[in-house]
């Protein structure tokens, strides 16, 4: 049997509260000028969180299909595991 992944660093994770909407699409027609904005934003913020390997391994673990996870994008991490990369 296998076992899910922890999730205990997500506490610390720096996209909770407010910018938690930066790191997933929106629910109406997003245009690419704004779907970059928006992922840069959570780019940057990924980039100085303490737990952005936990985070990006977590993704990858459960194949993850949508947001920003890490840094990396759903597009992203699909071309990573189909490099045979699960971790970083």
């Amino acid at each position: 049997m296998t076992t899910a992944p922890s999730r205990d660093w997500q506490v610390r994770g720096l996209c909770r509260g407010n910018q938690a909407h930066l790191f997933f699409p929106p629910s109406t027609i997003e245009r690419k000028d704004e779907r970059e904005r928006r992922e840069a934003k959570a780019r940057s913020i990924c980039a100085v969180c303490p737990v952005r390997r936990e985070c990006t391994e977590y993704a990858m673990q459960i194949r993850e299909p949508y947001g920003i996870w890490g840094g990396y994008t759903e597009v992203e991490r699909r071309q990573l595991l189909a490099q045979g990369i699960t971790t970083l």
